[in-house]
């Protein structure tokens, strides 16, 4: 599933060709995505110039002069920006055409990702409103860690992967976070002092920084806005490695399920 860098890579991407430009027509070839396009949606977003192209958590903000389209990528999705006219490929489901003879593609194999267009604060729709901070925002750090972990029993991967917590650490990005920090997925978040919450706000903030540097992580389906995997994949440390050595201490490395998530760790490592 596309996660913070995935997300904001496809944002840089996408941003310079939508910014300004005004959209000419939508076409929308299936309306079947994760909640169903209203029928109005082509009326709305026709005519509409853009403003600018933000990120809220993994969800991306297309605002204009009468609105914001709200885009998430789902489990598969992807945008793209290809010539107007370029033949649709399978899953190709919308293009919004932009005056520039440019077009913002999207195509979700699994149609687990979903489009929405938000009249007024957008910040208010279902979707965004009760969001935890952004961990490479101000604000984010280890203090507020320790003061949302107080009393808590859950273990602490599945306390940072709660979007109400903190936004935009998904499983990978936790689990290289956790390995960094060299703190047990499995410890209970309220059991973790103040100072490892310092260690681990600034591995979070490290390893999704490196990871939008490096384009993202692509495991399976994820391409960026010009059609190319990620590369973060090449410095994961323990996920997805169970059994394979610790490149730190040899040690292999683990696997359990957290959240109903599998779960990468170091037992030498993290303690």
């Amino acid at each position: 599933m596309p996660e913070l860098p995935e997300v904001e890579t496809t944002r840089r991407g996408i941003a310079p060709s939508l910014r300004g430009r005004r959209v000419v027509q939508v076409i929308v070839r299936e309306r079947r995505l994760r909640w169903p396009l209203p029928r109005d949606f082509e009326r709305e977003l026709t005519g509409r110039r853009v403003s600018g192209v933000r990120r809220r958590a993994k969800y991306l903000l297309v605002d204009t002069d009468a609105g914001t389209l709200v885009a998430h990528l789902g489990m598969s999705g992807s945008l793209r920006v290809v010539a107007r006219g370029t033949a649709p490929m399978a899953h190709d489901h919308v293009d919004i055409v932009l005056d520039s003879g440019r077009c913002l593609r999207f195509n979700d194999p699994r149609r687990f990702g979903s489009l929405h267009w938000v009249k007024g604060n957008v910040e208010s729709h279902p979707l965004l409103a009760g969001l935890g901070p952004e961990p490479l925002e101000p604000g984010f750090d280890g203090d507020y860690l320790w003061e949302r972990a107080r009393g808590r029993k859950a273990a602490i991967k599945v306390f940072v992967m709660n979007a109400r917590v903190v936004v935009g650490v998904g499983n990978i990005y936790a689990s290289e976070a956790l390995f960094r920090a060299g703190i047990r997925p499995t410890t209970p978040a309220g059991r973790v002092s103040r100072e490892r919450m310092a260690s681990l706000a600034t591995s979070i903030r490290d390893v999704l920084a490196e990871a939008v540097e490096a384009g993202g992580t692509t495991l399976r389906d994820y391409v960026n806005a010009d059609g190319m995997p990620g590369h973060f994949r090449q410095k994961l440390f323990v996920y997805e490695r169970v059994g394979e050595p610790c490149r730190r201490c040899h040690m292999p490395i683990r696997q359990v399920t957290l959240g109903q998530r599998s779960t990468y760790y170091c037992p030498g490592c993290q303690k």
